[in-house]
């Protein structure tokens, strides 16, 4: 794909649907009694392979466009694939249909493509352990494909070393199958997608906080809803608890799923960096534990309005009027990280246009995702003329300096691929995206609607 510098961005645009809620909506309707019909489905390839999963075992799913019907038959009635399930390059799919494969009265195996097998899966497979489920690598290397044998789980308390919504809802899946309470507590407040839909769907899950995390408790928060929201990623989260009780009744439901913010920094980033451009992004969700984006682009002098708030639903959404911006350097850490983990790429694009250095670290997770982002994108910030400093857990990047176009090598990691084609916008020359197809996995589409507000 080659890319250059553009006129402003106009117009406005509806973001394709959310990627996490997508993959949720599945999911949990196949494990729920009755029908679930979800709107705004995201087709990437990665919610797809989520969709193939669940036929395999025996759940009948419609799908025309972004219309999707879930014909559920209960927590027990997913039947024994024939084959190895596979969820292609998704990493969700792996992680989450691990905890529910791991109560089941039949073994399974899953795995991904070549990417998804070098992706670490101790990370769910040591709790999943620790409930007493039977879950191995076939290769005894941590990584997919993963021999699962299906039995009873006990219910267990979790401290997880890391904030990951994946790991989080690995165990609460798993924790639907137990024979007691089944809780995990995180260093930092993930997203918590699961513990909303799960609610929705008429499961019983509870949220605390311990005594160190008095800004909850101040809030007054009763509901889950309230409590997740009360404690966005940014405030100090030690000790977040999440339990789930077993066996719950859930029953299908209608979900429309809101724009993906992930999907949506793109074009946010591109408004704020092609001068003069206005772009009113339509529908898209900001759930404060996803939300980190927006509130670092402001802290760089982003200007982002919110426009038509709608929190009647589980998910809070609004419309985001985006205007081109001058951008100064910012440091990016601490508990905000899990709030914008897949957003850091094209944040580090903004920062390479920002004035001053911009310092991202506490992202050692960025190294294990479907590429080693911080190493890659180190490599093609440096081809593109941005002085940066790849470190352990994230980059410091020296911005404000005219950029320009070049080879990029995308590595197939599709948030790589999106994020320099954004850069592209705003470098002298053409910038040729190697691997550009690979955007396909979270945002089908994308060049065309870019081509769409590039005028």
């Amino acid at each position: 794909m080659i890319i250059k510098y553009t006129a402003p961005l106009r117009g406005e645009l509806s973001i394709p649907g959310d990627k996490s809620i997508s993959h949720r909506s599945v999911m949990f309707g196949a494990l729920a009694d009755g029908t679930t019909e979800v709107t705004n489905f995201l087709t990437g390839a990665d919610c797809l392979s989520t969709i193939s999963c669940f036929r395999q075992m025996g759940i009948e799913i419609e799908q025309k466009d972004t219309h999707v019907l879930i014909h559920g038959k209960g927590l027990h009635g997913l039947k024994a694939p024939s084959e190895i399930l596979d969820a292609g390059n998704s990493g969700t799919t792996v992680r989450l249909l691990s905890g529910i494969l791991a109560g089941q009265n039949f073994d399974s195996v899953i795995t991904g493509d070549e990417t998804i097998q070098k992706r670490p899966m101790k990370r769910v497979m040591t709790p999943l352990a620790n409930m007493g489920a039977d879950v191995t690598s076939v290769r005894g290397n941590g990584c997919a494909p993963l021999q699962i044998h299906g039995k009873r789980l006990h219910g267990a308390h979790y401290d997880s070393p890391v904030a990951s919504a994946q790991v989080k809802s690995c165990i609460l899946l798993a924790g639907l199958y137990a024979d007691g309470i089944t809780s995990v507590t995180e260093p930092a407040v993930s997203r918590n997608h699961s513990e909303l839909m799960l609610q929705y769907f008429g499961a019983n899950v509870r949220a605390d906080m311990d005594k160190e995390s008095s800004a909850v408790r101040k809030a007054g928060a009763e509901s889950l809803s309230e409590v997740s929201g009360s404690c966005p990623a940014g405030t100090t989260a030690a000790g977040f608890t999440v339990s789930i009780f077993p066996e719950p009744k859930l029953t299908g439901q209608k979900i429309c799923v809101p724009g993906d913010i992930s999907s949506a920094a793109y074009f946010i980033a591109a408004a704020l960096l092609v001068p003069g451009s206005e772009l009113l992004l339509k529908n898209v969700g900001i759930n404060p534990t996803r939300d980190g984006m927006l509130r670092v682009c402001r802290e760089m002098g982003a200007d982002i309005t919110l426009l038509n708030e709608d929190h009647s639903g589980a998910e809070p959404c609004a419309d985001l009027l985006v205007r081109s911006s001058h951008l100064k350097a910012v440091e990016i850490g601490g508990d905000i990280i899990p709030a914008l983990i897949d957003e850091l790429p094209v944040l580090a694009v903004l920062a390479a246009f920002a004035d001053g250095t911009t310092v991202i670290k506490d992202a050692a997770e960025l190294r294990v995702k479907e590429s080693d982002r911080i190493a890659v994108m180190a490599e093609n910030l440096n081809r593109i003329g941005c002085p940066v400093e790849a470190t352990k857990d994230g980059m410091i990047i020296t911005g404000g300096k005219p950029l320009h176009g070049t080879v990029i090598d995308s590595h197939m990691d599709h948030r790589i691929a999106l994020s320099f084609a954004v850069a592209a916008l705003a470098c002298e020359g053409e910038t040729d995206i190697q691997g550009a197809e690979i955007v396909n996995i979270s945002y089908p589409g994308f060049y065309d609607d870019l081509a769409g507000v590039c005028r």
